[in-house]
């Protein structure tokens, strides 16, 4: 679980309904020197009362030829402090025979936390944005 300064409400906001427009400004460099060129995703379930949002990517060379899909959860809990708590679970639903070494998670996983980081810096700095 991660911690962040900014309310759930800004942080949904931000990574997740405007995460197609913010996601270039704040990390630019992370979307023109990834390895992946293209994903397709679809939306399963985004619920904004309860802070939820399901997506499950299907097609892309993120799957590698190894992985069938990816089901998301990301999910927001209000910390006592007035920031947010958010949760992170990943499935990955691999093909017949196929292995992927923990190392290969972990680095996706350390990524995503440091974009969701790079974003709160740049809203903190930017409450316009």
């Amino acid at each position: 679980m991660s911690s962040l300064v900014l309310s759930c409400t800004t942080t949904l906001q931000a990574l997740i309904l405007e995460a197609d427009s913010l996601l270039p400004k704040v990390v630019p460099q992370a979307i023109k020197s990834s390895q992946f060129k293209y994903v397709k995703h679809r939306i399963d379930e985004l619920d904004k009362e309860k802070m939820i949002y399901k997506y499950t990517l299907i097609e892309g060379d993120a799957l590698m030829d190894k992985i069938e899909y990816i089901s998301y959860e990301i999910s927001f809990e209000a910390s006592p402090d007035g920031g947010c708590k958010s949760k992170n679970v990943s499935v990955y639903h691999l093909k017949p025979g196929v292995e992927i070494k923990e190392e290969e998670i972990k680095d996706g996983k350390e990524k995503a936390a440091a974009v969701f980081k790079a974003v709160e810096a740049y809203l903190l700095a930017n409450p316009d944005a």
